[in-house]
């Protein structure tokens, strides 16, 4: 049983560095720690080239540091296996990402359910489930129909839903908004609001400080370190 009291993500020390031809290399991340609590709605933010989204990749288990401790639902996973980090994600993770990563040839219940065939769900437990979770994000009646079907914002809506068809501790969406317009933008936010209030931890990568507002606390990345670690709306009035 998760402890809802323990941390669901925990770094210290984190430090990614790049080692390329010729002894170069290239620190990206430099000695990162923080803590994020379960139902948080955290947003990393930074300008291009500042390190969030190597953070970002790391805190899903994309990719690895270079050292440093990260532990996640308080099981440390800086040592675990390419197969270890693969299941940490399919039951603890999900993922959304700006350019939707759909299936574009496959229909609407077959993106969403597609993380349950690496479980072997069966076909019609998958297509059930995958029905839930599009009610859950407003797209009732839409399973049969193609991706290319529906709009930018309706298919982030299917990739949320697929985020969400594990039931995971967690989701990490990397600007989730980037190439939606800012009506649409305004949607996609109050629906991860939502699931943030239903309990699911929310940490957002963005450089917008539109979508960064919907988040209560901040982590600022700036050169591979963190500058900044505190509630959104606080960032810069220690500036003024």
């Amino acid at each position: 049983m998760v402890d809802k009291n323990s941390p669901v993500i925990e770094v210290k020390d984190l430090c990614k560095t790049y080692f390329m031809p010729g002894g170069m290399s290239q620190s990206v991340l430099k000695n990162v720690s923080f803590a994020v609590n379960h139902g948080e709605f955290v947003a990393i933010m930074g300008h291009s080239g500042s390190g969030k989204s190597t953070l970002m990749n790391i805190l899903g288990c994309l990719d690895r540091s270079t050292s440093g401790v990260y532990k996640l639902v308080g099981q440390a996973v800086s040592d675990k296996t390419d197969s270890d980090l693969a299941h940490i994600r399919g039951q603890k993770i999900g993922f959304v990402f700006q350019n939707f990563n759909l299936l574009m040839k496959r229909t609407i219940a077959d993106n969403v359910s597609l993380p349950l065939i690496y479980q072997g769900v069966s076909e019609k437990e998958r297509y059930k489930r995958a029905v839930q979770m599009l009610e859950r994000v407003q797209l009732t009646g839409y399973e049969d129909r193609l991706p290319t079907q529906i709009s930018g914002g309706m298919q982030q809506r299917v990739a949320i839903a697929r985020a969400l068809i594990n039931n995971p501790e967690i989701i990490f969406a990397d600007e989730p908004t980037g190439n939606l317009d800012s009506k649409t933008s305004d949607e996609i936010m109050h629906l991860f609001t939502d699931l943030n209030k239903q309990g699911i931890t929310i940490v957002l990568v963005t450089h917008e400080d539109d979508v960064a507002d919907y988040a209560k606390r901040m982590i600022k990345i700036d050169d591979g370190c963190k500058v900044y670690d505190g509630p959104r709306a606080d960032y810069g009035k220690d500036k003024k």
